[in-house]
């Protein structure tokens, strides 16, 4: 189960989870270990998917991601391809100093697209984005942020 979630964990990892802006300036070591923790598991083999409860943190290298629950489902066939991962309550995914923060993120494999939403904030060292829903297009390295988009940039930062 855990080399399914290496590969989809190594596609968050990809940069451009900002505005033309890469995120953590980080390679992703698709041959680090992935380290699952979490309160519990579910495995549901009826319909293809495992959940993680309860401060779940997902890491490789120097990428994590955090929330309250985690969602592995799985594509028809089993276990050895990963449809999507939906993560919910308090989502926080860092890269060293980097970090987006929102209430749930989306990935789905197939089309490469990481949705977050509810109330976005993205801090790449002292610069902030926000807004109410950010799409990344990890195939293009392309984002999109909608509804009320703020940003406050430093002078002399990146």
């Amino acid at each position: 189960m855990l080399r399914p979630l290496t590969i989809a964990l190594t596609l968050l990892a990809a940069p451009a989870l900002a505005q033309n802006v890469a995120f953590g300036g980080m390679t992703a070591d698709t041959s680090a270990p992935v380290e699952v923790a979490a309160d519990n598991l579910a495995v549901d083999q009826a319909d293809g998917s495992a959940v993680f409860t309860g401060n779940v943190v997902i890491g490789q290298g120097e990428m994590r991601l955090a929330a309250d629950s985690v969602t592995v489902i799985y594509a028809e066939g089993g276990q050895n391809r990963i449809q999507a991962l939906k993560a919910q309550g308090n989502v926080t995914l860092t890269s060293g100093k980097d970090a987006a923060q929102s209430e749930t993120a989306d990935y789905d494999v197939a089309s490469g697209n990481i949705a977050l939403a509810g109330a976005v904030v993205l801090k790449q060292g002292q610069n902030v984005l926000t807004g109410d829903r950010m799409i990344v297009n990890l195939a293009d390295g392309t984002a999109r942020v909608d509804g009320r988009v703020r940003s406050v940039l430093q002078p002399g930062g990146n």
